[in-house]
């Protein structure tokens, strides 16, 4: 069966093509406008081991905050299709991270129920190239969201914000993965509900 979903959203302050392939090799092909946030897109499709294009147009001139948010719905609907009716995921998973000083853990449950726990505190307000540090937590809202996902994001360290965002990208992206892989013991969805 195969796991791949494309989006295209389009608002008057944004034009993004999400497509993504769950069981992909960690491919990547991002361009968004925003030289950090192309960097964490990719990290995310190489320790996710997902094949990711995104093509995003948006209104830079105003800021970076309607890019990054649409690009996180338009990636968690994405995924939300790709997944399909979940039958056969392992459904939890969680990963722990190190970049330097920076530690990060990631958890998430395919749940069918958005939530997110972001616990990630950054000292102060600050730009990495032309990206808001304070945008990370817009765009794992509005993927979580989207993706139907509960999702806990905690820093258990760290000092440098480059290393503190890329590490909690990572770990989510491995969570994910975990999350989403197919594992031939689960008989439908995992859930006593028999939905997800």
């Amino acid at each position: 069966m195969s796991r791949v979903a494309e989006v295209i959203r389009k608002t008057k302050e944004t034009e993004i093509r999400v497509r993504i392939d769950l069981d992909g090799s960690g491919v990547a092909a991002v361009s968004t406008g925003i030289g950090f946030f192309d960097h964490m897109l990719d990290a995310f499709a190489r320790h996710g081991l997902f094949d990711l294009t995104v093509e995003a147009r948006g209104d830079l001139h105003v800021d970076g905050h309607h890019t990054v948010e649409d690009t996180g719905i338009a990636l968690g609907q994405a995924i939300a299709k790709a997944l399909g009716d979940r039958a056969g995921i392992r459904r939890y998973a969680d990963a722990l991270v190190p970049l330097d000083e920076a530690l990060v853990r990631a958890v998430v449950d395919v749940s069918g129920r958005p939530y997110l726990s972001y616990q990630v505190e950054i000292a102060k307000w600050q730009l990495l190239g032309d990206y808001d540090v304070f945008l990370t937590p817009e765009f794992f809202r509005a993927l979580v969201m989207n993706a139907e996902l509960t999702a806990h994001v905690d820093l258990i360290r760290g000092d440098n914000p480059h290393h503190i965002v890329e590490a909690a990208v990572k770990a989510f992206a491995r969570a994910l993965d975990g999350a989403t892989t197919i594992d031939p013991r689960v008989r439908g969805v995992p859930s006593t509900k028999g939905v997800l």
